[in-house]
């Protein structure tokens, strides 16, 4: 006897799971300027380097005789790829299949990424673009009955900050449970004009009364200014850039050292104007960005939290090739005074520091 039947129907399945939520979901996707969580997976991570887990879970409807009608894929997909040749664990929504909904997903599969990344001690990156877990009117509709949502997995999400980078991409509008995910990381992104975030969305404050659109209620110029999310993205493709340059500065997990990445900045470069940068008259203002800039090797200043908390300075760099946190005033914005926000930049990459 031979096992060919079975291994078809497995490949059959696997094709029908590549299909996502269906080509009217996916090319309406492409029309709102998204890509799919597949793509998004594909161009963030090094070329072939990703190995899918749990990739037959979804939903099946079979005939009278037992055969596979239907195969819906689960609005998640996990795995493990490489970034810059080094390990990393993903996880990611499928907004194609029922708007990325967490009650339309099979919960274990967003564990199961936490929880791989922290035994494994390698960095965990999630693609956030969904809803939250409080049930919705599809859900009503077939359970007959709405609930108030868990938190799956929040243990492992809370010793995950605790052990290894953590770094979540709004990617879409993002509610709930998903907003709840993004904000617990070491380093957050937004996409302008494309991602919102929020604890539930329009519809719901507009049955109180206040007329709200999702950009006026959560996009990019609310939180990326008020602390909410680190960074702002201009496109998808920039916000994938964003998360690969701070992991290179992070080492794997608190179990190892950041590495040394050497370059061509020498190590005795001297920049004569510096000795002129800071006026003598303390009246008078300069700018901040380019002495980091000329003090560090040359372009490895990476800032983080640029448009809140402005009157400091903040984000990772590199002397010798070595990962240093930077931390400055900025004399142009209140003197350089420290503001409720600047603070609680200075202290979010403190405890990144001692974290790692």
């Amino acid at each position: 006897m031979s096992w060919i039947n079975e291994v078809n129907e497995i490949k059959k399945r696997l094709r029908l799971i590549q299909e996502m939520g269906g080509k009217d979901k996916v090319k309406r996707q492409h029309d709102a300027g998204r890509t799919t969580v597949r793509e998004r997976i594909i161009a963030l991570l090094d070329k072939d380097s990703f190995k899918e887990i749990g990739s037959l879970t979804g939903s099946s409807e079979y005939d009278k005789e037992g055969k596979l009608k239907t195969l819906t894929a689960v609005n998640s997909v996990i795995g493990q790829g490489k970034i810059n040749n080094e390990p990393v664990a993903i996880y990611g929504d499928d907004f194609t299949v029922r708007g990325g909904a967490a009650d339309a997903a099979i919960w274990e599969k967003s564990v199961a990424a936490e929880r791989f990344a922290n035994e494994y001690r390698i960095p965990l990156i999630r693609l956030i673009e969904g809803t939250g877990g409080g049930g919705s009117v599809k859900s009503l509709e077939i359970d007959e009955y709405t609930y108030v949502p868990a938190n799956p997995g929040w243990d492992w999400i809370v010793s995950n900050m605790a052990t290894i980078p953590v770094v979540s991409l709004g990617l879409g509008p993002v509610a709930g449970l998903g907003a709840a995910r993004l904000v617990s990381s070491h380093y957050s992104i937004i996409v302008k004009n494309m991602s919102q975030v929020f604890v539930a969305g329009p519809p719901v404050v507009n049955r109180l009364g206040e007329t709200v659109t999702k950009e006026s209620l959560g996009g990019s110029d609310i939180h990326g200014k008020n602390g909410v999310i680190d960074d702002v993205a201009e496109n998808e493709a920039e916000a994938l850039a964003m998360a690969k340059k701070f992991l290179s500065y992070l080492p794997s997990s608190t179990f190892e050292l950041a590495k040394q990445i050497k370059n061509d900045d020498p190590v005795n470069r001297k920049d004569e104007w510096l000795i002129k940068a800071i006026p003598r008259n303390r009246r008078l203002s300069y700018e901040i960005r380019p002495i980091i800039e000329s003090l560090v090797d040359k372009g490895s200043f990476f800032e983080i939290g640029k448009n809140w908390g402005t009157s400091s300075v903040s984000g990772l760099a590199r002397l010798d090739g070595w990962p240093i946190v930077i931390l400055a005033n900025d004399p142009q914005v209140y003197g350089g005074g420290w503001t409720a926000d600047s603070s609680q930049k200075i202290i979010r990459i403190l405890e990144m520091a001692e974290t790692f």
